[in-house]
């Protein structure tokens, strides 16, 4: 009889014990042979060698199980304590970017979001232009997100232009931290609906993932990451070079925006415009462009662009 502790790497244990302990009896039960003693990350096992190993590596499958579609329940652990290869046919779907939290499925919800994900397997920077609601930003995040699971890139970047859409910046409060944590909070909000809050904290202070305002971008060298410029529409000529020239070895970016949103000052011009006149016919580069069709909000959003859209060609008509 012998004793070993394993050290849990990578999970809260609260995502493996589950609530009262629920998933630890469930899995205690079945290694009946041995004792199991868990106490925060630590898990300590008595009994024979060969009942230890194995449970140590239902023990690995389950923790994997867990990164790999962000849940754990007990249909799940009765599943892979009893399986040979949980893993390989459990919610099998090639369509599946990830797995968000409480396993919920995150895709490619229209054509051109598709259309965005083919193109990411095939060029190292792309453009994703088009209306507010296509989920241009969101599906851009997931490929991101995606990719660090992977170990495809060792970090993401993402950076939005801090520019004031009819709103003064320096009227609001707190440091500069404060007065550009809102423009970056849709950034945010993308990642807490695919990365557990605890682990995406981690990866924040880790610096595994970065948020940051455009101007933060300047002087730095993009090796090994995921980097998504969001409203590059927001951006001067100079902005969008000084961006795309920060681009390193094995480095992805995605530039989202709407030139029908354009916040800039009139006497500036947009970079994302001059870039898609510029950029457009460089092989390596793809430009996907979203329309109404993509439109994933509310069915309203849709009726507001189109409305918005007919009123921009009529004043143009009428100029």
């Amino acid at each position: 009889m012998i004793e070993k502790s394993i050290y849990l790497e990578g999970i809260d244990p609260v995502n493996l014990y589950g609530a009262n302990n629920v998933l630890l009896n469930r899995i205690t039960a079945h290694f009946s042979r041995i004792r199991i003693v868990a106490r925060g990350h630590e898990v300590i096992a008595i009994g024979e060698e060969e009942q230890i190993l194995a449970f140590e590596d239902k023990l690995e499958t389950l923790i994997a199980f867990f990164h790999r579609y962000n849940k754990l329940t007990l249909a799940d652990i009765d599943e892979i304590l009893h399986a040979d290869s949980p893993l390989q046919n459990h919610h099998k779907d090639s369509n599946v970017l990830i797995y968000g939290n409480h396993g919920r499925e995150i895709k490619a919800n229209s054509v051109n979001q598709q259309k965005l994900v083919d193109e990411f397997e095939k060029n190292d920077l792309l453009f994703a232009l088009g209306p507010a609601g296509t989920g241009k930003t969101y599906t851009a995040i997931a490929l991101a997100v995606r990719a660090l699971k992977e170990k495809q890139v060792r970090r993401i970047v993402l950076c939005r232009p801090a520019v004031e859409a009819g709103e003064s910046l320096g009227f609001l409060p707190g440091d500069m931290k404060d007065k550009l944590d809102p423009y970056l909070q849709p950034l945010y909000d993308a990642l807490r609906d695919m990365i557990p809050p605890k682990r995406l904290q981690t990866y924040l202070e880790e610096g595994v993932i970065e948020i940051a305002p455009l101007a933060y971008m300047r002087g730095r060298t993009l090796d090994h990451a995921f980097v998504i410029l969001d409203e590059g529409q927001n951006t001067t000529i100079n902005q969008l070079k000084m961006f795309l020239t920060r681009m390193g070895k094995n480095a992805k970016f995605i530039i989202t925006g709407d030139t029908t949103q354009i916040d800039l000052p009139k006497k500036q011009h947009s970079g994302l415009l001059k870039a898609m006149d510029l950029l457009r016919n460089i092989k390596g580069i793809s430009m996907v462009e979203f329309d109404l069709r993509d439109v994933v909000r509310h069915k309203l959003v849709k009726r507001i662009i189109e409305a918005y859209n007919n009123d921009r060609q009529e004043n143009h008509t009428n100029e």
